[in-house]
């Protein structure tokens, strides 16, 4: 699984229920949420 920062606990954590989304400008990201908060993830991946 692919990890992100979750600004609201101020950690690294596993992406919960991550989907691959396209940005506006044709690049891929990561799209989920925290395991423990619930707060909105995003990672912005390679091209």
């Amino acid at each position: 699984m692919a990890e992100a920062y979750c600004v609201k606990c101020k950690a690294k954590k596993e992406i919960k229920e991550a989907q691959e989304v396209t940005m506006k400008n044709g690049r891929k990201a990561l799209k989920g949420t925290c395991p423990d908060c619930g707060t909105g993830m995003y990672r912005i991946m390679g091209k």
